[in-house]
């Protein structure tokens, strides 16, 4: 194939990935032809004089196009690019608004002046000392960032991961790289083993060294405990190093047993042995799920600093005398006296079970006794429902703990305890090992704490399986609430989850009960976003349901009736206005109005794995964006976007701890490897006032029928009941 070249400016892009660097972009010669030029361009902006070398090819669809196969870029040099340049967003600070007004200023001297002297950036109309500073040092980043792009271009790292291991590195980012490129798969976020071993092969190292074998041991480990486990055995862990790194098993024992040893001596991992078998953890894991088993224990043989006259409260109980003068049931009786009598009491239930009636009966009696308490939740909508169910304050276990920016660290411990008596804590089926050992640790010695949850739904997203593993120890009291009250057998889909529960197949009817569960029978995933569509433009109004009231809920995030494709769809249902107040990263719109989740847990900006929230304010010029989490405004730089993703359709495993007025549920065959009974009984659950399943009903017999949970591996429940350590 003759290779070409073509010089010119980039005027617009037709389609960029921030992920990968591949483009479809307008690029204008000096004879102003306009030619479509595709590749992998990455850290190439509009505006950029760059030279392409490739060849010219014909796309069935677009015709006529120039496939680059290298790409030299440098500055522009003509007004129009330069005011293509500045507008692109690419320096934060400046928009195509103030780009105008730069270049009208300074003309062809624009990029001297910022570079060498910024202060007259004052005598431009609207630019004042903070903007001036703020382009400043984004001129500054954006210069080290072209550095380090140079360098990653040929590597496979993408813009988006160039910005954050410059944010991480800094100017030694080169040379931290080369020296161990295995670091940026520990270091930055989004970047895994497999995109660092790419590096590292690109920069030489060799293929058996004992540092890749070292780093690829680490993350095999952590991407096995990353599916629930807190430990895998030494064997098993063996077998799968070989095969993530392709190594040949007999040759690769020898060094495979050295990394195990070097990262067991640096402390990052510990070995447990346990019934002639050895299992292999990260020594947080380790450390979590020891720690809480021991402060359990230790819980238990301190006394309470109260006094409670336990057989008048039980008399009160008895005659309805608390609260709204509600005479509880013997389950919830029995609940609430083990609280008051247990410092570590599980309480566990259905819906329509009365866990509501109960804690808000507990609190009574707390209040008339004096007692001080606090009630929490792993996430902000649960928090929220139990303010709703009690009229009481509640927080997030995170807000609760309060998180110390200087230490990295939650602010009440093991040596700054919270001031309390009882802390009552919902949705505990949420709440993964790491969580449950920082909760615990900032109980008081002398204080009651009580798990409520409902053990049928999906286990915690993060690793250990916390409160099933507490209940089968047997050393915690666990009271169950199994009777369902009259009120709740009148809706269907408390009625429809307990029969899912109990692996029967939901009804559609039902003498008695209030219609507000729907099955749309729909063997095409194709025709879903039609149903939507319907759902929202007329479903809804008929049950006084507000849009932001509702969900999606899909088991996978892939495919086509996945989360990333039906948000795309809802988006266009829900928020549909073309605007200029949106972003656009990794091929998505953020646009005003959208709802969004977050990903990840970020201490800096006080937001958590799952939270919701609203965009509320897009600055095109600055490149950011403010999202409310109810009263939380949370700002985001574009390259902070990688921790967002749109929310009208979310992950059953994400809605855990939420409740919607309405939740719509899409069940299909394609999602066979997920189907499962407590998947399908936790998406209904979700629902208050309408729940709506489309799809097969196929799909929702097999998830019915698959009871067999998947098993973590766990030694919660030995450490409880043995002197079980690691070696």
């Amino acid at each position: 194939m003759t290779h070409d070249q073509l010089t010119g400016i980039v005027d617009r892009f037709l389609f960029k990935s921030e992920e990968n660097g591949f483009s479809v972009l307008i690029l204008q010669t000096r004879t102003k032809d306009k030619i479509t030029v595709r590749g992998n361009l990455p850290g190439v902006n509009a505006g950029q004089q760059i030279t392409v070398s490739g060849a010219w090819v014909v796309h069935p669809k677009f015709g006529k196009q120039f496939e680059a196969k290298s790409c030299t870029a440098c500055l522009p040099t003509s007004v129009l690019g330069l005011k293509k340049y500045l507008g692109s967003g690419l320096i934060k600070g400046i928009g195509p608004t103030y780009a105008e007004k730069l270049v009208n200023h300074f003309g062809l001297d624009v990029l001297t002046i910022i570079e060498e002297t910024p202060q007259l950036l004052h005598s431009v109309e609207g630019i004042g000392p903070k903007r001036v500073e703020q382009i400043t040092q984004a001129w500054k980043d954006q210069r080290q960032i072209a550095g380090i792009m140079v360098f990653l271009q040929g590597k496979g790292i993408s813009t988006v991961y160039a910005t954050k291991i410059y944010k991480t590195y800094g100017q030694e980012a080169v040379g931290i790289i080369t020296e161990n490129p295995y670091r940026l798969a520990d270091d930055i976020w989004g970047i895994g083993f497999k995109k660092a071993d790419a590096v590292a092969q690109q920069l030489g190292f060799e293929f058996n060294s004992l540092k890749r074998i070292t780093s690829g041991t680490l993350f095999t480990l952590t991407q096995q405990l990353g599916k629930g486990h807190l430990y895998i055995e030494l064997t098993q862990l063996k077998e799968n190093i070989v095969e993530l790194l392709e190594l040949d098993k007999d040759e690769s024992q020898q060094k495979i047993k050295m990394a195990l040893h070097n990262l067991h001596d640096a402390g990052k991992i510990k070995v447990v042995s346990h019934d002639k078998q050895h299992f292999v953890t990260l020594s947080q894991h380790y450390y979590s799920e020891k720690g809480v088993a021991e402060k359990i224990k230790t819980l238990f043989n301190k006394k309470t600093r109260h006094k409670l006259d336990i057989q008048s409260i039980y008399s009160k109980l008895r005659t309805g005398k608390y609260g709204s003068n509600i005479t509880l049931n013997e389950e919830q009786q029995d609940g609430i006296m083990a609280t008051l009598q247990n410092k570590v009491t599980v309480i566990t239930g259905g819906p329509g079970t009365g866990k509501t009636t109960l804690i808000k009966t507990l609190l009574s009696i707390l209040e008339e006794n004096k007692l001080d308490y606090k009630l929490a939740a792993p996430t902000g909508r649960a928090a929220k429902r139990i303010f709703e169910g009690t009229g009481r304050n509640a927080s997030t276990i995170h807000r609760l703990l309060e998180f110390d920016f200087n230490t990295m660290s939650f602010t009440h411990n093991e040596q700054n305890a919270l001031n309390l008596d009882f802390l009552i804590v919902d949705e505990a089926s949420m709440i993964d090992i790491f969580l449950a050992f920082s909760l615990i640790k900032a109980i008081p010695l002398d204080a009651h704490i009580i798990f409520i949850g409902d053990i049928h739904q999906l286990p915690s997203v993060g690793s250990g399986n916390f409160l099933k593993d507490l209940i089968a120890s047997e050393t915690v009291t666990n009271v169950k609430l199994i009777t369902i009250f009259r009120q709740a057998q009148d809706s269907l889909i408390i009625v429809n989850a307990h029969k899912i529960n109990n692996g029967e197949f939901p009804v559609s009817h039902l003498p008695g009960t209030q219609k507000d569960y729907f099955f749309i029978k729909e063997d095409n995933p194709e025709n879903v976003p039609l149903h939507l569509e319907n759902i929202y433009k007329k479903g809804l109004k008929k049950f006084s349901i507000q849009a932001d009231d509702s969900v999606v809920l899909v088991p996978m995030h892939r495919g086509s009736v996945g989360t990333q494709k039906l948000n795309g769809d809802l988006q266009n249902i829900l928020n549909p206005e073309q605007t200029d107040k949106q972003l656009n990263f990794m091929g998505c719109a953020y646009k005003l109005g959208d709802r969004v989740m977050q990903l990840r847990n970020n201490y800096d900006k006080h937001v958590f794995n799952g939270d919701i929230g609203t965009i509320v304010d897009v600055n095109t010029e600055d490149q950011q964006m403010l999202v409310r989490y109810n009263n939380l405004i949370v700002e985001y730089e574009k390259s902070d976007l990688h921790e967002l993703v749109l929310a009208y359709a979310i992950s059953i495993h994400k809605s855990q701890g939420s409740e919607y007025s309405a939740a719509i549920i899409t069940l299909f065959t394609q999602h066979f490897t997920l189907l499962q009974r407590n998947l399908i009984y936790t998406a209904i659950t979700r629902a208050k006032k309408l729940c709506i399943f489309i799809g097969q009903p196929k799909a929702i017999a097999m998830g019915i029928k698959n009871n067999k949970s998947f098993i973590r591996k766990t030694f919660l429940k030995e450490y409880l009941t043995s002197d079980l350590n690691c070696l």
